[in-house]
């Protein structure tokens, strides 16, 4: 499997990833990472107009509130494959 590079734009090395790596990799979508919501609790992960498309944190949150502040804040495990 390739090395996916990481965007170019305004984002320096100290940056989290702010896309979803395992939705482009596994989905071929290149999609914004978001808070979501499932029956285990709250993660980072992807979205698209049909619903969820890749769980991208290892970790589950108590709230939405600190799943927010991980992603903000790059508090978080990436998961290696979904």
């Amino acid at each position: 499997m390739s090395h996916l590079s990481q965007p170019t734009s305004a984002d320096t090395p100290s940056q989290p990833t702010r896309f979803g790596c395992l939705a482009l990799a596994y989905a071929g979508k290149y999609l914004p990472l978001q808070v979501l919501h499932s029956a285990a609790g709250h993660y980072i992960g992807t979205r698209d107009a049909e619903g969820p498309v890749s769980r991208e944190s290892s970790e589950y949150f108590r709230s939405e509130a600190a799943a927010q502040q991980a992603l903000e804040r790059g508090g978080w495990s990436q998961l290696p494959i979904p």
